[in-house]
């Protein structure tokens, strides 16, 4: 019986993650990419990178009641600094957003946090992370997780686009 609401648990978990994904893909594609892909590049890439100025909230992985005492400690502090860390990239980035390091900045950003979030999911496999250990940070990778991703593919697309257009 506890196999079963194991693997019931951690099903339930990958498909919150799947309906998020699905569901944040729709709001961007709807939403987000319409309201920011006419803008230069700069206010293009501003709200982005304000929602991404949230990622402190990682570190609710690093407090006792927040989560399972049983959450391995290397997915916690992985995650935890890994956000943190995305979250003051992203504050310097819109910082410097107008100027030509800005730019650079927001590359810095993005190629970490995108892959901090892919590092993640790994070192939760790895780690053989069950859902439940989560407790009330669950919330994270299963509604703010796909947003993020969507929204770092937007950052990509709107870097590479502008690259793009720019004369050689």
């Amino acid at each position: 019986m506890v196999q079963g609401t194991l693997i019931a648990s951690q099903l339930a978990f990958f498909v919150s993650i799947a309906f998020s994904l699905a569901a944040w893909g729709l709001v961007a594609a709807r939403y987000i990419w319409p309201a920011v892909r006419g803008r230069q590049r700069a206010e293009a890439l501003r709200p982005l990178l304000m929602l991404h100025s949230f990622r402190f909230m990682g570190l609710a992985f690093l407090v006792p009641g927040v989560v399972s005492p049983n959450l391995p400690a290397a997915f916690a502090h992985s995650a935890a600094y890994g956000d943190l860390i995305a979250a003051v990239l992203a504050l310097l980035s819109l910082l410097f957003l107008q100027s030509r390091a800005g730019v650079v900045l927001v590359w810095i950003f993005n190629l970490w946090g995108a892959a901090d979030l892919i590092d993640a999911f790994y070192q939760a496999n790895h780690a053989g992370m069950q859902a439940g250990q989560l407790g009330a940070a669950y919330f994270i990778p299963t509604l703010i997780v796909p947003l993020l991703l969507i929204t770092h593919g937007l950052v990509f697309w709107i870097l590479l686009k502008d690259a793009s257009s720019r004369p050689a």
